[in-house]
């Protein structure tokens, strides 16, 4: 046969066969069938189809809840600065692959904002098309009754005497298991035939009407926190007992605007630290060394108003206005004083040590820049109770004040602050410095206790730890200090308004199953056939009971008396 007669036999052969379509093309030399080409077009239809469909959704939801794990293991600039500080500190290596990777950065770096947006796109793309098939299905009659109840996991018969007008007992059998349904909820269409009537009915509706209101909560999350995050503002201040914080731009630590916020926002208000309280458990007692209370008692001043002390404890923050004082931290704040040589003080100040341990073993930093031969910085540890190991090196056994000390080695040099370039008042870089005391110097390094002064290296001068009790109290011989975060969050009310909605719709989609009852009478010489069949949209293991429940009341309230037979 040759080529051509194959080929127009083929065709014939396609288009004859019952089977297949009547464009079906073969390909001419193997027979394989092909699939469409597609276009950019299709493409394009093609993947907006994968990213709107809802198993998508589901992926990326979860790829969002993935991607926030390392926001609350890591320290994030944003809220804890000085421990993104502390963790250069620590791990510089790891540090710098992290801060590539935008770890401390994670609520704003570009990949978390990618997960953010696709789900924002996948979630519209998913409720829109499913809201619009909901809302035709709302408007849509229940459908017709199947032809065979048998076929369905659960239906029952029951057969009662018809009387003389078998047909008027069939529409009146029917008419009441249209009340009862009606009186359970259901939504229901008649479908009658000759000497057969049925009705159809349905509910659960409630449950898709759920899981769109959820769905579209959800949008209105994402829609509240990315409408809200340009008018969003945080900022963090670490304040000494007995200074005052004022909420304005220059007298934060760090601060982090939205796109919209230029300062002017600010409630005007002044917060004064009175006192830091800690209590922690005593030696010799179960958890002997830790904190059981923090307790920041400030007194706030605002305009037009009288001056108020409140109270700011762990995840019970202060309101003032329109923001939320959270406090995140504490630590010690020694009092150190550094005079030259002629006696004239060049550095005082209470300045923060931050915690490195649990029991307290605070680092700090001090800087002079003036007032010396040479720029020198203090690399300085406190110990609360002073505590010496096996290798003679100090440390902390109890994290309270019983019997403080501060270590101080001592560098001269360069302290990299002349050229402008900012630096952090947490760290001193010493590789443009030579060490004076302590480490490889051989001078050992200064220790003071509270109201002790000890001389610099070289008659350079003296450094004085300041008793902040003047002797009076060792508990109170150095200055405590709180970090506080002030945060106004302009779409939290948003948020928890669709939260809620969502979480409603949730329990909406749980509570109502989606089911579909069909009650049928057929007349049988003079008897009635009635058949009860259901049929649920998904898992519902109360269907048979409920379908007892109608077929009882049914059967009760169209003629208790007569006879029923299974």
């Amino acid at each position: 046969m040759s080529p051509s007669l194959s080929d127009e036999a083929s065709a014939q052969t396609g288009r004859t066969d019952p089977l297949r379509p009547a464009d079906h093309v073969e390909h001419p030399s193997s027979g394989a069938i092909l699939a469409p080409r597609l276009d950019l077009t299709g493409w394009a239809r093609w993947t907006w189809r994968q990213i709107t469909s809802m198993r998508t959704a589901l992926v990326l939801l979860l790829m969002l809840a993935l991607a926030a794990i390392p926001g609350s293991i890591f320290p994030q600039r944003t809220a804890d600065p000085n421990g993104v500080t502390q963790y250069y500190r620590d791990n510089p290596d790891t540090a710098r692959i992290l801060d590539a990777l935008q770890v401390f950065d994670l609520y704003s770096s570009t990949w978390f904002s990618a997960i953010y947006t696709l789900l924002f796109v996948s979630l519209i793309g998913c409720v829109i098309p499913r809201a619009r098939h909901h809302l035709g299905a709302l408007r849509s009659p229940p459908p017709r009754t199947p032809a065979r109840f048998s076929r369905l996991q659960h239906h029952h018969s029951e057969r009662i005497e018809a009387g003389d007008d078998p047909e008027r007992t069939g529409e009146h059998a029917i008419a009441q298991a249209t009340r009862v349904l009606r009186r359970r909820g259901y939504r229901v269409a008649r479908y009658d035939d000759s000497r057969s009537w049925s009705v159809s009915a349905e509910r659960g509706y409630a449950r898709e009407s759920g899981n769109l209101i959820f769905h579209v909560a959800l949008v209105g999350v994402l829609v509240a926190v990315l409408g809200a995050s340009g008018f969003t503002y945080t900022g963090q201040r670490v304040v000494v007992e007995g200074t005052t914080f004022v909420n304005a731009l220059s007298d934060y630590s760090s601060f982090s605007p939205g796109r919209f916020v230029d300062g002017s926002q600010l409630n005007p208000y002044a917060m004064t630290l009175e006192t830091f309280d800690v209590t922690y458990q005593r030696p010799g007692t179960p958890g002997a060394g830790q904190a059981g209370d923090f307790a920041a008692k400030v007194t706030i001043r605002e305009p037009g108003a009288d001056t108020r002390s409140e109270t700011i404890r762990v995840n019970h923050p202060l309101t003032i206005g329109d923001e939320r004082v959270y406090l995140l931290g504490n630590g010690y704040a020694p009092t150190i004083t550094v005079r030259n040589a002629d006696g004239d003080v060049v550095y005082s100040d209470a300045l923060p040590f931050l915690p490195q341990d649990s029991m307290m073993t605070s680092l700090g930093i001090v800087k002079v820049p003036d007032g010396l031969p040479e720029q020198v910085g203090l690399v300085g540890f406190l110990y609360p109770t002073r505590g010496v190991l096996e290798s003679g090196a100090f440390t902390s056994i109890y994290p309270d004040l019983v019997d403080p000390v501060i270590t101080l080695n001592v560098f001269a040099g360069d302290l990299g602050i002349d050229d402008g370039t900012p630096r952090s008042v947490y760290t001193l870089d010493t590789s443009g410095m030579r060490q004076l005391s302590g480490g490889d110097s051989g001078v050992a390094s200064l220790e003071l206790s509270p109201g002790a002064t000890a001389d610099l290296p070289g008659g350079w001068g003296t450094v004085t730890f300041e008793d902040a009790s003047n002797g009076t109290d060792p508990m109170a011989s150095v200055k405590r200090f709180a970090s506080l975060q002030i945060q106004h969050d302009a779409g939290a009310t948003w948020v928890l308004v669709f939260a809620v909605i969502a979480t409603l719709g949730m329990v909406v989609a749980l509570l109502f199953p989606r089911r579909r009852i069909w009650v049928r009478a057929q007349v049988e010489g003079h008897r009635l056939h009635i058949e009860y069949a259901a049929l649920a949209r998904g898992e519902d293991p109360t269907l048979a009971d409920a379908l007892h429940q109608i077929r009882a009341d049914h059967l009760r309230t169209t003629d208790p008396t007569q006879e029923r037979s299974q």
